[in-house]
């Protein structure tokens, strides 16, 4: 992917996106070497957990159940070989995977600006190898934030879920290919529309042998759909909220990035996509390959718009995708997307439970580790079923009651009986942020408080809330006073006010930082730890420059249906530009017979797909495949009327027009005031589509 080389220069840690929402971030200079490098902080400003701290995080350690070591055992178990590497190399000799700089995690060293919890979650992700799950099934972990799964055929291997990167997916199956025996794929299984399950496809299989029908590719229902489209529209944004959620800019350590929750990280290589040549269709639909027999169970609407879990009847296997693994996962995920149904969530996994759980001897997911017997997968089914279930009702039934979207992760507590299972502690969602998302989904944002209704944005009300605290130095020794008293969440209500009524303050961002890191510290959840030290950083250091993520690799953007790539360009769209302006366009596309009317009317740009205008200003006729050359940015579309690959009917002034209007999108807009560097020029063709993730997760 374009711009990847240039990312090292940005300090960066973690992910997509994946894409997803996925990795293309570089690791970062500073990061863990192992020794002592995980007693010293990575940023001079850094500062080591307070009293208040530690208190916290001791208190929590007390009341976790650690004699419960199941999930060791479990992650241990079928364990066959590791790589001869912790690093995984692309081709260029760039790092796509390094497990090397989460060492610190194997040093038997309980580290105080980690939650406990966490830790254990990031020392359980160490896995890192070839396992063996049953006879005729074995799993790659730890080569990404996914896992692989092999399941043996009749001839040869039915690959579920190749990772992110065609790298890290090709190491996994070289490493499979010398410890089990080399054999050829006959079917690879996208188990949902994340691209940490599906990135590394062209790392297992060659595109020639999909398209001669020596390999089938298997998708969930409206797969190709939603692979894109959850993610194109507000695709810049959810990117630079990324950088939050996982931590993109903090380097590994035990005062920055500790894990991801789900696994330590995403991978760093070229994302490819091949698409499904069968699609499942049926809610449960049978299916056998190679020998293999497997039932599909569709779950649309759970841990991604498109997902299935797939039960081996012969193997008594359940292989759960991602709508049961080893955390609470999103309801809401902080960078960004449609907030999920829990309850329709937790009646797919009762319906697996009932079909497949009460015989089924292995469980195992796309993330963490299998779960062996009947009596530990019930146990684990139920579990989750009643943690998505629980967080729906309760949350629902104390809004009833008039608790608020800016109350109830203060009220909503997971029940001890579902909490004491590690399996469904908030190593990716978090009560807090999930709680908020319930509300979200059935009342919206507003909190029924008419001074809510049209509230001032923050710089303009925080001026006032400055004054009337007597000014910054009294706002100062009242943040260090509560700071001091452990008091951080007040004290971060009222510095955040002085830092955005006087974003140009350092020594208010610094103690504002100073807070931040604090609470950081205190989160079980990445994400929520990850967001309070991400910001941390970027008010001490401001937003490192460098180039954008993208992650619109060619395989994703032929995978584009048009009407989508006319409706960004339209997102794209500087409407104040356009004040008087008004035009229509015919685009026709023969090779696959696709016509739309492009209008623009009132500044806004509009498209239908089967409708043609009968007397428009432009007609451009243009082959798909010649137009997803102007999506990638290879050529522009004037380039392509100018040498005949397209052909242009009509007044061509009006791509000048509308392509002057057009902006792009920069990732690196500032979140926290103050913060922001010079802006850097991206070049861009006219109608190019990039810097979207499709991570999801």
């Amino acid at each position: 992917m374009k711009h990847i080389s240039q990312l090292s220069s940005l300090l960066l840690a973690c992910l997509l996106s994946i894409f997803v929402g996925t990795g293309v971030m570089a690791a970062p200079a500073g990061s863990y070497s192992g020794g002592a490098a995980s007693d010293r902080h990575f940023d001079p400003k850094g500062k080591p957990p307070s009293e208040h701290t530690l208190k916290v995080l001791s208190e929590a350690g007390k009341t976790l159940p650690f004699s419960d070591e199941r999930d060791f055992e479990e992650e241990q178990k079928g364990f066959i070989a590791a790589p001869d590497s912790w690093k995984i190399m692309g081709a260029d000799g760039n790092v796509v995977w390094d497990m090397e700089r989460y060492k610190f995690f194997l040093e038997g060293q309980e580290f105080d600006s980690v939650h406990p919890s966490l830790q254990r979650q990031g020392t359980l992700n160490m896995n890192f190898g070839l396992y063996k799950v049953m006879d005729g099934i074995y799993q790659v972990r730890g080569f990404d934030l996914a896992n692989i799964s092999f399941v043996r055929g009749d001839t040869g291997w039915i690959i579920f879920d190749p990772l992110t990167a065609e790298e890290t997916a090709r190491a996994a199956l070289e490493l499979v290919n010398k410890h089990l025996g080399k054999l050829p794929v006959k079917a690879v299984v996208y188990s949902h529309s994340h691209g940490d399950h599906w990135g590394g496809v062209r790392g297992v299989v060659d595109e020639a042998d999909v398209r001669a029908g020596k390999v089938q590719i298997i998708a969930p229902r409206d797969f190709m759909l939603h692979t894109v489209s959850e993610n194109v529209y507000a695709g810049n944004a959810m990117n630079r909220r990324l950088f939050y959620q996982y931590g993109i800019l903090l380097p590994a350590s035990p005062f920055g990035h500790a894990g991801q929750g789900l696994a330590q990280n995403v991978a760093i290589g070229n994302m490819t996509l091949i698409p499904p040549t069968r699609i499942i269709e049926a809610d449960i639909e049978e299916l056998t390959v190679d020998g293999v027999k497997m039932i599909f169970q569709n779950t649309p609407g759970t841990e991604a718009p498109s997902e299935m879990n797939t039960y081996f009847p012969d193997k008594q296997a359940l292989w759960m995708a991602e709508n049961v693994t080893g955390v609470f996962h999103n309801i809401y995920t902080l960078r960004g997307a449609p907030v999920r149904d829990a309850l329709r969530w937790s009646k797919y996994i009762s319906e697996a439970l009932e079909l497949y759980g009460r015989e089924a001897q292995v469980m195992f997911a796309s993330h963490h580790w299998p779960r062996w017997g009947n009596e530990r997968i019930q146990e684990v089914l139920r579990g989750q079923r009643d943690l998505y279930a629980n967080i729906n009702n309760q949350v629902l039934h104390f809004a009833n009651q008039g608790v608020t979207i800016n109350q109830i992760h203060n009220v909503y507590e997971t029940p001890d009986g579902i909490a004491d299972n590690w399996f469904n502690r908030g190593y990716h969602g978090s009560p807090e942020h999930n709680s908020r998302a319930v509300i979200n989904r059935f009342l919206g944002y507003w909190d029924a408080n008419p001074a809510t209704l049209i509230p001032l944005s923050p710089a303009d009300s925080a001026p006032l809330y400055v004054e009337m605290m007597g000014g910054a130095d009294k706002v100062m020794a009242k943040g260090r006073e509560l700071a001091d008293a452990g008091e951080y969440l007040q004290a971060q209500e009222i510095l955040n006010k002085l830092v955005q009524a006087q974003p140009q303050n350092q020594p208010a961002k610094d103690l504002l930082a100073d807070v931040y890191e604090q609470i950081g510290y205190q989160q079980e959840n990445p994400g929520l730890r990850n967001s309070y030290l991400a910001g941390a950083f970027e008010l001490r250091n401001g937003i490192p420059q460098g180039a954008q993520i993208d992650s619109a690799s060619p395989d994703v953007v032929r995978a584009m249906s048009t009407e989508l790539f006319l409706d960004f360009v339209g997102i794209r769209m500087d409407g104040r530009q356009t004040k008087g302006m008004e035009f229509t366009i015919n685009l026709i596309t023969p090779d696959n017979g696709e016509k739309f009317l492009i209008e623009l009317s009132n500044q806004t740009l509009t498209n239908i797909e089967g409708f043609l205008a009968d007397d428009p200003d432009l007609t451009i006729t243009i082959n798909r495949t010649d137009l997803e050359q102007v999506m990638m940015g290879a050529k522009s579309l004037r380039a392509q009327i100018a040498d005949g690959t397209a052909k242009a009917e009509g007044d061509t002034e009006i791509l000048g027009q509308l392509a002057a209007t057009l902006v792009v999108f920069d990732s690196r807009f500032e979140v926290l005031p103050g913060t922001a560097a010079p802006p850097v020029e991206e070049k861009f063709n006219d109608y190019e589509v990039g810097y979207f993730d499709i991570a999801g997760e």
